[in-house]
């Protein structure tokens, strides 16, 4: 049964995050904090230092049960106290109320042990800070630190003005004042200090939190672009294709199978590349983009020239490159009627360009919007590179893309 109950312990706290074991750790240490040092500080001195007559025991032990409820009451507290300063609750109203009253209670059962000479003063100071840490610990994290030690003073004062009117030892003053200061500093360090930890081991779990939620929705987003660069242009040349097809068939002319089977073969290169893209492989060559884009254009009919070769580009920058180029030929046939694409690749003072342009713009993106284009533009930025688009002369259209580079070989200039 032990073993068991070991075990669920165990998968319990494996379960939690790093945060949460912090924050459990420092909330076992606080309520031992709240019970070991009250037995320290007072009962173990009141064993020697209380005088054995009967109203000086019968004080003591009141002191005792006394301090007993205020740790009681202090455990119940930590845990508020603790949601309140993280802000995931509002602390409830007179939640210290019974709190205030124990620790009021208790000071005055030592100022009477010193008023009857009860205890000795060493005694006497050392039950003062065992009353103090209990209530201290939870009511630092409820309030302000400049609240708390104005506070504090002000009850350090009561404290010490109560016993000068009973002892009148400057010394011993002196000593008390220390004693207050130590408790209540003492307090207000180990909550401070574990609570504020835990704020930021909570924060630094949230941004995490939202780190990966962006992360999530970047990828959701390539994803997206990725998509639609890969099909734009593949469902395109099907269309045409295909129409093609049904025109030749139409007529009774044998090549329509052949275009059938051209448009079966594009299917099944773009059901491969979809995969690629879902497995986020994929990387677009910028040569093989532009073999691909002259090929598809002559293909639709379209007369293509293209200039200049991606050999020594860097492997990022030709896949940002390559994106641009298949985008380009996806515009270029679904939207006007162009009849001719020039596609230049040139190195300008360390910046790779790339220019495509074509004519019979008369349907193209305005100014160079659409989802396809700004795709291309978050692609680019990745290399700090830029895109830039619109209409060139009558019916005309121009796309270029320009990317800084710090050497080139083999590009034609």
């Amino acid at each position: 049964m032990v073993g068991r109950i070991r075990r669920l312990h165990q998968r319990h706290w494996r379960e939690r995050s790093k945060a949460e074991r912090v924050e459990l750790q420092s909330v076992v240490t606080w309520y031992a904090t709240i019970w070991v040092l009250p037995f320290s500080w007072l009962m173990l001195p009141l064993v020697g230092g209380l005088d054995r007559r009967p109203v000086p025991m019968v004080l003591g032990g009141l002191l005792v049960a006394v301090d007993l409820l205020q740790c009681a009451a202090a455990g119940r507290l930590v845990r508020p106290a603790l949601d309140h300063y993280l802000g995931r609750a509002e602390l409830p109203p007179r939640s210290q109320r019974a709190a205030a009253v124990l620790l009021g209670l208790a000071l005055a059962l030592i100022m009477a042990l010193a008023t009857v000479d009860g205890t000795d003063p060493l005694t006497a100071r050392l039950a003062i800070a065992a009353v103090l840490v209990p209530f201290g610990l939870p009511y630092a994290l409820t309030v302000s630190v400049p609240v708390f030690l104005r506070r504090s003073a002000v009850l350090t004062a009561l404290i010490v003005g109560a016993l000068s009117i009973v002892r009148l030892d400057g010394l011993g003053v002196l000593a008390t004042t220390v004693v207050c200061g130590f408790a209540t500093g003492f307090a207000l360090t180990a909550a401070r200090c574990g609570a504020w930890t835990l704020s930021v081991l909570w924060e630094a779990e949230r941004a995490r939190e939202i780190e990966a939620r962006l992360a999530v929705a970047e990828e959701r987003l390539r994803f997206g672009r990725d998509l639609h660069d890969v099909l734009g242009r593949n469902l395109s040349v099907i269309a045409l294709k295909s129409e093609l097809a049904v025109q030749l068939a139409r007529r009774g002319r044998p090549e329509a199978v052949q275009q059938m089977i051209e448009v079966q073969r594009i299917a099944q290169e773009s059901q491969r590349e979809v995969r690629d893209v879902v497995r986020g492989y994929r990387e677009a060559d910028l040569d093989v983009e532009l073999v691909g884009a002259q090929g598809v254009l002559t293909a639709a009919g379209i007369d293509c020239d293209i200039t200049g070769a991606a050999d020594g580009l860097p492997a990022d920058v030709q896949s940002a490159l390559g994106w641009v180029v298949r985008e380009a030929t996806t515009n270029v046939l679904r939207h006007g009627d162009a009849r001719r694409c020039a596609v230049s690749l040139r190195v300008l003072e360390g910046r790779v360009v790339l220019t495509v342009e074509n004519d019979g713009a008369s349907a193209a993106p305005d100014g160079g919007g659409g989802s396809g284009l700004a795709g291309l533009r978050e692609r680019l930025a990745v290399v700090d590179g830029t895109l830039t688009a619109g209409g060139v002369g009558e019916d005309g259209f121009r796309l270029v893309a320009e990317v800084p580079v710090a050497s080139v070989s083999g590009v034609a200039s």
